[in-house]
C-alpha cells in the first residue's frame, strides 16, 4: 500500500505544483510550499481522515520522506 500511496501523492504533488503559482512572501521561507500543503490537504480527504489530530500523526510518521 505504501508504494501506491507514494506514487499517488507524488503525482498529485506534481499536478498541483504545475497549476499553483508560487506567491512572494516577506520574511522567513515557509517549511512547506503552497503546492505541498494543498497536496496534503487533498490526501487527508482522499484517505478519509475525519479529524486533523489523527491526520497530523499520519504524515509525520509515514509521509515524511515525501515532504522533507
Amino acid at each position: 500500500m505504501t508504494a501506491g500511496l507514494d506514487a499517488l501523492l507524488a503525482a498529485l504533488n506534481v499536478f498541483i505544483d504545475d497549476h499553483v503559482s508560487p506567491r512572494r512572501r516577506i520574511g522567513r521561507p515557509p517549511k512547506l510550499s503552497d503546492a505541498e500543503l494543498l497536496c496534503l490537504s487533498v490526501a487527508q480527504v482522499l484517505l478519509g481522515f475525519p479529524s486533523a489530530r489523527h491526520w497530523l500523526r499520519f504524515p509525520h510518521a509515514r509521509l515524511r520522506h515525501l515532504f522533507p
